[in-house]
C-alpha cells in the first residue's frame, strides 16, 4: 500500500503562485511515476500533470504548460507542483497520485493510489 498526503493549498490572488507537495509513504514508488489532477465543482477530474522517477520526465496538461511545473525528491519521496501565473479557473481541489502500472499518465485509470486532495482558490 501506498500513502499520499498532499499539502501547499490555499487561498491566492489571480497572478499569484502557490507549490503543493506530495509525500508518499508506505509502499516505494520509485521507478514509478506520480500525477497531479484537479477536480472543479461540478466538473470531472482531469489531468494536470505527470512526473516518471526515471529520467525525471514529465508531462502536462495544455491549461497549464508553461505555467505550472513538477518537480520530484526520490530521497523524500515527495513530488512538487510549482504553480506559477495562477488563474481562477484554477480553482479546484488537487489531487496527487501514484501508479505502479505501466503505460499511460494521464487517465485517472492510470492510477492505483490517490491523495486526500487540498484545495486551491484563486480569487480574481
Amino acid at each position: 500500500q501506498v500513502q499520499l498526503v498532499e499539502s501547499g493549498g490555499g487561498l491566492v490572488q489571480a497572478g499569484g503562485s502557490l507549490r503543493l507537495s506530495c509525500v508518499a509513504s508506505g509502499r516505494t514508488v520509485s521507478g514509478n511515476a506520480m500525477g497531479w489532477f484537479r477536480q472543479a465543482p461540478g466538473r470531472e477530474r482531469e489531468f494536470v500533470a505527470s512526473f516518471r522517477w526515471s529520467g525525471a520526465m514529465t508531462y502536462y496538461a495544455p491549461s497549464v504548460k508553461g505555467r505550472f511545473s513538477m518537480s520530484g525528491d526520490s530521497a523524500k519521496n515527495t513530488v512538487y507542483l510549482q504553480m506559477n501565473s495562477l488563474k481562477p479557473e484554477d480553482t479546484a481541489v488537487y489531487y496527487c497520485a501514484a501508479t505502479t502500472r505501466v503505460g499511460g499518465l494521464s487517465l485517472t485509470s492510470d492510477y492505483n493510489y490517490w491523495g486526500q486532495g487540498t484545495q486551491v482558490t484563486v480569487s480574481s
